[in-house]
C-alpha cells in the first residue's frame, strides 16, 4: 500500500538513488536530496520504508508555482502513483494564481488529463551545473 508524506526528515541520498534514470545528466544523489530540501513543498510516496516517487514545487508565496519534477522508478509506473502525487500537489497549491510545469512531448497527455493545458514555452538548460 503507497502512503503519502509530506515531510522529508528522514530521507538520505540513499533513498533517491533509483530516481532520474531517464535523464540524459543524472544530479548526483546529495544534489538530489538537496532539491528536496529547498523546495516549497515536497510529497513523498511511500510503500512501507522505500521511496517509490516524489513531486516537488517550488513558490514565490505570492502568485505562481513551478512544478519542477514528479518522479517515479520504474516498476512503481502505471499504478497510479504518478497521478496521486500531481493532484495532491495541485491541491497544495490550489491558492495560486499560476501553476507551471515543463514537460516533455510524450508527456503532455499525462498532464492533460490532470487539468493543465498546453502553452509555448522556452527554456534553457545548463548541463554543465548539473
Amino acid at each position: 500500500m503507497i502512503n503519502y508524506n509530506y515531510d522529508i526528515a528522514g530521507l538520505s541520498k540513499a533513498d533517491l538513488e533509483p530516481f532520474f534514470e531517464d535523464w540524459q545528466k543524472k544530479p548526483e544523489p546529495a544534489k538530489r536530496l538537496e532539491i528536496l530540501r529547498n523546495s516549497d513543498h515536497v510529497i513523498i510516496a511511500m510503500d512501507g520504508t522505500r521511496i517509490a516517487g516524489f513531486i516537488n514545487a517550488v513558490t514565490d508565496n505570492t502568485l505562481s508555482a513551478y512544478i519542477p519534477l514528479l518522479e517515479v522508478i520504474p516498476e512503481y509506473r502505471n499504478m497510479g502513483i504518478g497521478t496521486e502525487l500531481v493532484k495532491k500537489m495541485l491541491e497544495q497549491l490550489k491558492d495560486y494564481y499560476m501553476i507551471d510545469l515543463c514537460c516533455d512531448e510524450h508527456l503532455e497527455g499525462f498532464y492533460k488529463k490532470l487539468g493543465m493545458v498546453k502553452v509555448t514555452g522556452m527554456i534553457k538548460r545548463n548541463y554543465e551545473k548539473i
